[in-house]
């Protein structure tokens, strides 16, 4: 039987919702798009947004940046990085992860990942002893938890200042610890293809009221910081706010407008973007050949994409599954592809930081496929695409 062609795109999210246009129109007739536009003692947009999603995420502090590599970047100067220093982090990964490590003077030492694409935590090990490495920028990618308890163990054995990499697991957990709240700081991007939609936009969130006061001297606060209410007292900026330069990263309020309503239906997006993800799970687990991640049961998840790989396939193999894929409608990323394509690269693309051997993670991105699943999907189309995926596949499964 012939599969019909699947016509959805995979890039176009869900509209903004009308109390967020509301929200932004008022805005932008207000005039006052700039953060520390206030009057009297009027809390912006960003302040009210820094507070709602501290309480959401159940932090002290949080703040709202241009973007979570920024948010990454100056989390990691907040934390005291020095140029030239070692991070470790994720061989799996996406470009802004290595790229605010770069940014923030340090240099990526990239750990491995287990086929269930999270840390290798005896390669971490391994790394945290022979390099001295005083940081972890974990990146949660694509929304796989490793084992956090193991992780911590790690952590506090190596005295490792961790900061995680949270864009793919907002809203996610470990037993009943939210993602973002392990370590130091939790970084949160609100980029178009994230889990809260502002265009661009990150979040920095931490129980720590000096790297907060650092990191909202670092964002452009001038001597604002006192508009800012899910921040640290004034007190704790006295010597700060003189030591700290000014890095000019702020969200905007039409920004933060937006991102507020959206932030209310969160738990429900979440709920629906797993429905999507299990139905494209539960089918694809049933074909031999095909791998999907194992999660751990201490981990509550947010599907908004799913990942699955066929062992054994080369290069050449990979590039006729995904044309066939194309053709049929079912836009695949490959990250075995060692040329970067759109917003898909891996490590040995990343010039700018020297070459590292990673063999066992090559071996697993070399038949790692990924593809996004919007909640524009319904529950037949995410069938239909998992059908066109399977029939594809057949050609190229090792028997």
């Amino acid at each position: 039987m012939t599969i019909k062609t699947f016509t959805r795109p995979f890039t176009q999210q869900e509209p903004i919702n009308q109390e967020a246009i509301e929200a932004a129109i008022e805005v932008l007739k207000s005039g006052r798009l700039h953060r520390y536009n206030t009057i009297e003692n009027e809390l912006s947009e960003v302040s009210l947004l820094e507070e709602e999603y501290a309480a959401y995420q159940g932090s002290k502090y949080c703040l709202a940046c241009a973007s979570g590599g920024y948010a990454m970047s100056i989390a990691l100067k907040a934390a005291g990085l020095k140029p030239g220093e070692g991070v470790l982090t994720n061989t799996f990964t996406l470009a802004p992860v290595p790229g605010s490590i770069s940014n923030a003077g340090g240099v990526p030492i990239f750990v491995e990942i287990t086929k269930d694409l999270v840390l290798d935590l005896d390669d971490l090990s391994k790394k945290a002893s022979a390099s001295d490495a005083r940081f972890l920028l974990i990146s949660h990618m694509r929304g796989h938890l490793v084992n956090m308890d193991k992780l911590m163990q790690i952590v506090n054995e190596f005295n490792l200042i961790l900061i995680e990499d949270c864009a793919h697991t907002m809203g996610a957990q470990w037993k009943k610890q939210k993602s973002g709240n392990f370590g130091l700081a939790g970084c949160f991007s609100t980029q178009t293809y994230k889990h809260l939609n502002s265009g661009e936009g990150g979040l920095l969130t931490s129980n720590d009221e000096e790297f907060m006061a650092r990191a909202i001297i670092y964002s452009g606060s001038y001597m604002l910081y006192e508009r800012h209410s899910a921040a640290p007292s004034s007190e704790v900026f006295s010597d700060i706010r003189l030591q700290t330069p000014n890095y000019s990263g702020r969200m905007d309020n039409l920004r933060a407008s937006i991102l507020r309503p959206q932030l209310k239906n969160l738990e429900n997006s979440i709920n629906r973007w797993n429905e999507r993800y299990q139905t494209v799970e539960s089918m694809l687990i049933k074909i031999r050949g095909i791998e999907v991640p194992q999660r751990l049961s201490e981990e509550r998840y947010v599907g908004s994409s799913i990942q699955f790989r066929i062992p054994g396939i080369t290069k050449s193999e990979a590039d006729l599954f995904i044309n066939k894929n194309k053709k049929l409608g079912v836009e695949l990323k490959w990250f075995g592809n060692d040329d970067p394509n759109g917003f898909t690269s891996n490590h040995k693309s990343w010039k700018y930081v020297s070459q590292q051997q990673l063999n066992k993670s090559d071996d697993i991105l070399s038949s790692l496929f990924d593809l996004r699943l919007p909640l524009t999907f319904s529950i037949d189309d995410c069938i239909h695409l998992s059908k066109i995926i399977i029939e594809c596949s057949n050609d190229f499964i090792k028997k």
